[in-house]
């Protein structure tokens, strides 16, 4: 997927001044690929405009793309939707400048995203301003309720905990601090409600992981520490609040949300909210950012929306047939390679009219 700016910097229609919203997200996403110069310009631009701690070209270069993170994770979960987490430029601002549900993911998966980068940063210790998690003055843990351990089994954090602290202090520097700008308007108020969804998505699911120590195989020492949830699994969370997402309304003050609708209950800090309807992305539309869903891949077997009823709005679809070049017959020889062939499956697929 493209969401990053051409080889000469441009953005597209972003470059010319519009669809800053596009722009905003792009850093984001370049951010959680770029812990290192993230955290490293921080100190510097205190408080400055993000474009102030934006990594070179030549930073960039030197960390991979952080796999199954906020681009991979939204395209996967949105793939048998009508929107499809599309990143084209020319569709993709304009879903930011909207306020709709599908924006409310986009924010909090992005803000969940550079949490996640730069705390796993700091474990990796690629970061010279944090490391592994203070745990001096934490209690000790608990023993896992599935576990079963003998008595005078000793407990104590050790190991290299994710320090989320300070990944989720850097989210929240970064993504919030351009909505901060005295601004109480609801759309502020909705993107930072969004944007802490995200990074509680994160934060507020960490596990213990533990490990025995002992002669023979026995367990007289367990050290344990926190680890972040996988991040697919953060991105199923927000999947779950996007479809349970609430609409709400500017209160009178101008400073509070209200849930529309009678007998709906106010959304808590961990719900996406939005404000407007969204369109139905069948046909495309660049006013609204739809691509439609012209020649998108459905299944004629479901009654869900990866239907083709459903995600073809309709008008029908049509089967073909492909040929595929796929791995098979694998062997494994020591040491340590893994061979295989190559054949052709035939497949059946369903596309959309």
């Amino acid at each position: 997927m493209d969401h990053t700016c051409g080889p000469k910097g441009d953005c597209g229609e972003e470059s010319k001044g519009r669809g800053k919203k596009g722009i905003e997200w792009r850093w984001a996403v370049r951010w959680s690929w770029t812990p290192t110069a993230f955290a490293g310009r921080q100190s510097a631009c205190r408080g400055s405009r993000p474009s102030c701690a934006r990594p070179s070209r030549r930073s960039s270069a030197r960390w991979p793309k952080e796999p199954g993170w906020a681009s991979g994770s939204a395209s996967t979960s949105f793939r048998y939707r009508r929107w499809n987490c599309t990143s084209h430029n020319k569709y993709f601002g304009k879903i930011l400048q909207q306020d709709i549900r599908e924006t409310a993911f986009v924010y909090a998966i992005t803000a969940a995203g550079v949490t996640h980068a730069v705390t796993q940063a700091c474990s990796m210790g690629d970061l010279l301003l944090c490391g592994c998690e203070a745990t001096r003055n934490r209690a000790p843990p608990r023993p896992p309720s599935s576990s079963t351990t003998g008595d005078g089994v000793k407990w104590e954090w050790g190991g290299c905990g994710d320090d989320v602290e300070f990944g989720y202090e850097k989210s929240k520097q970064f993504m919030d601090a351009k909505r901060r700008r005295g601004k109480s308007d609801i759309r502020t108020l909705i993107d930072l409600h969004n944007n802490e969804a995200g990074r509680l998505a994160v934060k507020l699911y960490m596990r213990t992981e533990c490990k025995c120590h002992g002669l023979s195989g026995s367990c007289t020492l367990r050290t344990c520490w926190k680890k972040m949830p996988h991040f697919r699994e953060v991105g199923d969370r927000l999947l779950e609040r996007f479809n349970g997402a609430s609409k709400v309304m500017g209160g009178n003050d101008g400073k509070t949300l209200i849930p529309v609708g009678q007998n709906i209950k106010p959304p808590d800090k961990q719900d996406l909210i939005y404000s407007d309807e969204s369109p139905d992305f069948c046909l495309p539309n660049r006013k609204t950012g739809s691509l439609g869903t012209r020649g998108r891949m459905c299944n004629s077997t479901a009654m869900d929306i990866s239907g083709c009823d459903l995600l073809c709005c309709e008008r029908g679809y049509r089967e073909e047939t492909v040929v595929l070049e796929e791995n098979c017959l694998c062997r494994f020889h020591w040491c340590c390679v893994v061979q295989c062939k190559k054949c052709l499956v035939r497949k059946e697929l369903s596309v959309c009219h």
